[in-house]
């Protein structure tokens, strides 16, 4: 499938302790053609603090990690601010009261995607300061996917229309 040439499409990844679910939304990112990937708090980058390519991710990554851009943040805010500037519509994946069905999600040229802790989510303070909020359905008895599955679906759904 052919990326949009129209848009630019940024994944954050916040705080998501699984070196596999690292590493799968890293070929997610490539497959649907993902301009950059930020890893804040402490989600494990590609390489380790010695500069050297960490196996575990990249076994589940597959390579993804040597073809998507990506970059590691301390400040979650501070790089939101950046790309509000940037004029980023920052769309947070997030079960939430005021979050709406991911489908009727409208994207802009420039549109950032933040997935977060597979426990806790995106934490509140954060979701506050996202445009939209947009969230996955669920209709079964479970109430939340795997943040790499769920990565997946909002990507492939939102990034390929």
């Amino acid at each position: 499938m052919q990326k949009n040439k129209q848009q630019e499409n940024i994944l954050i990844i916040h705080n998501v302790r699984s070196v596999q679910n690292v590493g799968a939304m890293f070929r997610t990112a490539d497959a649907v053609g993902i301009n950059k990937i930020y890893l804040t708090g402490y989600t494990p980058a590609p390489l380790d603090r010695f500069g050297r390519k960490r196996g575990d991710l990249a076994k589940s990554a597959l390579g993804a990690e040597d073809y998507v851009k990506w970059e590691s943040k301390k400040s979650l805010p501070a790089l939101m601010r950046s790309l509000r500037r940037e004029n980023f519509l920052i769309i947070g994946v997030e079960q939430a009261k005021n979050s709406m069905d991911y489908k009727k999600v409208k994207l802009q040229k420039k549109n950032v995607f933040i997935m977060g802790a597979e426990v806790t989510g995106i934490p509140k303070n954060v979701l506050k300061k996202c445009d939209i909020i947009a969230e996955i359905p669920m209709r079964g008895k479970k109430e939340s996917l795997n943040v790499s599955v769920a990565c997946g679906i909002v990507l492939f759904r939102m990034c390929n229309l």
